[in-house]
């Protein structure tokens, strides 16, 4: 006989865990340069990576992995692979912009006490994927939403959190013995701050402005 699926009824949001949530999408920040030494707890550390385990993935299939690294030696390993990727970084750009950018900091890869690489197994699950049949990167999208999640979740623990992808991923695939079919998504930064800036660092330090929303939604079809 055919079950019906657990429910439960839903239970509305208060207005006061409401604004919470909003509080941690508009006051989360890349951060970079305003990390504390303080060491994070690994309850909380728990509570962070389950809350991105908790994220939503294609078919169910729970592509990601997290790979935490906090020894310092380590962590300066990583920082030259970076130095190396950022020089390459910065002969993009041409005249005042290159100054500009490297005046950036863009990583706290040795400042913050935990770096988490997180991946994505692109064949966990096997070669055909319930919702993946016809767009073959939802499983790198949902890496993402754990990405998110984890970043929404640190703001709530007042832990900063930053995003590097100034890396040759063949540099750090060797760094942390990462296998060759398993690609990586997101290489971050976390460590507890008491500053944060109130805009987004680029958008200050005058690199770029937040597109007006009114731009970016189109009403029934594209509109170019």
């Amino acid at each position: 006989m055919h079950k019906t699926p657990a429910l439960a009824p839903v239970a509305p949001f208060s207005e006061h865990e409401r604004d919470a949530v909003y509080k941690a999408i508009y006051s989360r920040r890349d951060v970079r340069n305003e990390f504390l030494a303080d060491p994070i707890p690994q309850e909380v550390l728990l509570r962070l990576l389950d809350a991105a385990h908790h994220a939503p993935s294609v078919g169910f299939m729970q592509p990601w992995n997290f790979i935490v690294i906090r020894d310092p030696a380590e962590r300066e390993r990583l920082w030259q692979a970076f130095l190396k990727a950022n020089e390459e970084a910065a002969a993009k750009f041409d005249g005042e912009r290159r100054s500009r950018y490297r005046s950036l900091k863009l990583e706290g890869i040795r400042q913050a006490p935990v770096n988490i690489c997180v991946t994505c197994d692109r064949a966990r699950g096997g070669d055909v994927i319930l919702g993946r049949t016809h767009n073959t990167n939802m499983d790198l999208y949902s890496t993402v939403c754990a990405v998110q999640n984890l970043w929404l979740a640190a703001r709530a623990e007042n832990i900063g959190m930053g995003w590097v992808s100034i890396f040759n991923d063949a540099d750090l695939k060797a760094l942390l013995e990462i296998p060759d079919a398993i690609e990586i998504v997101a290489y971050l930064c976390l460590g507890y701050v008491d500053e944060l800036y109130t805009r987004p660092e680029l958008e200050v330090k005058g690199w770029a402005q937040r597109t007006p929303l009114q731009e970016l939604v189109f009403e029934g079809k594209w509109r170019g």
